[in-house]
């Protein structure tokens, strides 16, 4: 019997924008939990980057390190990633060519899909959230000031994920991709790319494990603002 393909996913992108973002979990929980996804680090220290069941930082100052499995992190989502729909890109395409190919490929847009990209880019554009301190701002405040990063002719990874509409705000809906070159030097939230040619893989999620930070008193006790959510996750995203 095929094993059931489950998207965990710990703190939600809305507490996060409302500006919770102590870490509540710890980075080696999460990789037990998967080895492939996407997430930030306490004090949305950057960006969280996880491949092959390794786990990196993309750094506000442009560098891109391994991460101690000590570290915490406020929102994070793993799978264990078995793609069932593969495809090449043969020829140059750019982020939103690639995101209309993806599109037609997944098996419903009512369903979470785990997506990866390994190829040859002729251009990548990050960015890295900065690392914040309490009092918090919310994260469409803090993504006004987050340092962006470009590098040209790179051999790298697009890890990520489709979310449907309806968990808007429990992730951000549509796509969410983060990037990481394959010499491990440079990676962070993606913005735009542009694809000489490459495979994308992906994987349709059966399931979404949601946890929470049920032991975190500023997340119990906290009255969330959700008013302009949706509005927000655009803007930040």
């Amino acid at each position: 019997m095929t094993k059931e393909a489950v998207l965990y996913q710990h703190g939600t992108l809305g507490a996060l924008m409302a500006g919770l973002m102590d870490g509540t979990e710890t980075i080696a929980n999460i990789l037990e939990k998967g080895d492939f996804g996407i997430g930030t680090l306490a004090g949305l220290d950057g960006e969280l980057i996880i491949l092959d069941g390794k786990a990196y930082q993309g750094r506000e100052d442009g560098a891109l390190i391994a991460i101690n499995e000590a570290c915490k992190t406020p929102y994070a989502a793993v799978t264990t990633f078995k793609p069932t729909i593969t495809f090449q890109v043969e020829r140059p395409a750019n982020n939103l060519q690639i995101n209309t190919l993806i599109r037609e490929q997944l098996k419903s847009e009512n369903l979470f899909h785990a997506i990866k990209i390994h190829g040859s880019f002729k251009e990548v554009h990050i960015r890295a959230m900065p690392k914040q301190e309490k009092p918090y701002k919310r994260l469409v405040e803090v993504s006004k000031e987050q340092p962006e990063f470009v590098k040209k002719d790179v051999v790298g990874t697009v890890i990520g994920f489709f979310t449907p509409e309806l968990f808007q705000g429990v992730a951000a809906a549509d796509f969410h991709l983060h990037f990481i070159d394959d010499g491990q030097t440079f990676g962070g939230h993606l913005m735009d790319f542009e694809l000489e040619s490459g495979t994308i893989e992906i994987e349709p999620m059966d399931s979404l494990l949601q946890h929470f930070p049920k032991n975190d008193e500023t997340f119990i006790h906290t009255a969330i603002d959700y008013a302009d959510l949706d509005k927000e996750i655009q803007e930040a995203e």
